[in-house]
């Protein structure tokens, strides 16, 4: 497995054990997210960041998983700041060829949606940090600004109501065929991890990337088999196999674009792009 960590700038290679020591903040018992398929393995960096850390691809030149810890005083925090960004931008701390960059997402149709949500960020700095395009994935207009907005409003309230919660948000590849820009594929579903240590439960929101989305949940154990990530390895099997009770998400207080259509030829490639990407990490 190639591990890159990024700490003040420089790119030092690690093995995974060490690469836990380096931000293990954002994870229970200091514990980051595991890869649980070697297939996503290769060409991996994880990045650490003032409010999280995420674990870019260079396969599919987006985050694999993006972890926080999210406290009741970073949610007021952030509240009390607002927004003071819009400005997304190719992460520079990655090799090169790795990540992806603004003109990927140009005309795509397709969001640049968050991971770390920008509203969880308790400082400027990093709410900054969290419009790195190393913390997003394409989403429909529908998904980004409908419901799962609605899932984030939904998890900040909860760490409001219990004081504190891991997050781990990542894409899922499922039947995947289609991509954008320079071979950034487009997720199928993006997905929403949650343990929260003060009622000892955990669930994941899997939610479709469509037109029409819809979300239900989950439980860790069926996360794990289904995208090869494990978002929280140090629970004990018997919390990852039960769902604990999600809020619902809750009204999202934006009105969600229509998708603008493909023309017929960028769908074809749209479509041929991701069968070589997924192609690719087959190989690999």
């Amino acid at each position: 497995m190639t591990v890159l960590l990024f700490v003040a700038g420089l790119a030092v290679s690690f093995d995974p054990a060490q690469a836990q020591t380096i931000c293990p903040q954002f994870g229970p018992d200091g514990v980051l997210p595991a890869l649980d398929n070697p297939k996503l393995e290769p060409r991996t960096t994880l990045l650490c960041n003032a409010g999280y850390a995420s674990l870019n691809s260079g396969l599919v030149h987006e985050p694999l998983w993006s972890a926080e810890h999210l406290t009741r005083e970073d949610v007021n925090a952030a509240a009390g700041i607002g927004r003071i960004t819009n400005r997304f931008h190719a992460d520079a701390r990655l090799p090169d060829g790795d990540g992806a960059d603004l003109a990927d997402y140009r005309r795509s149709g397709f969001d640049r949606g968050h991971m770390t949500p920008s509203g969880d960020a308790a400082t400027v700095e990093a709410q900054e940090q969290t419009f790195t395009l190393a913390n997003v994935v394409p989403q429909t207009p529908a998904l980004n600004e409908g419901i799962w907005t609605g899932v984030e409003m939904a998890v900040r309230h909860l760490a409001q109501r219990d004081g504190a919660v891991f997050v781990v948000t990542g894409p899922a590849f499922r039947d995947s065929m289609r991509g954008i820009g320079r071979n950034v594929l487009v997720p199928s579903s993006t997905w929403k991890a949650i343990y929260d240590p003060q009622v000892g439960g955990a669930g994941v929101y899997v939610c479709k990337n469509n037109d029409a989305p819809t979300c239900t949940t989950v439980s860790i154990a069926a996360l794990i088999h289904a995208v090869g990530i494990d978002p929280f390895p140090s629970l004990p099997v018997d919390i990852k196999e039960h769902v604990m009770d999600l809020p619902e998400p809750e009204a999202s207080p934006y009105h969600p674009r229509q998708s603008r259509s493909y023309q017929n030829q960028l769908e074809r490639q749209g479509v041929r792009l991701g069968m070589r990407v997924l192609k690719q990490m087959i190989k690999e």
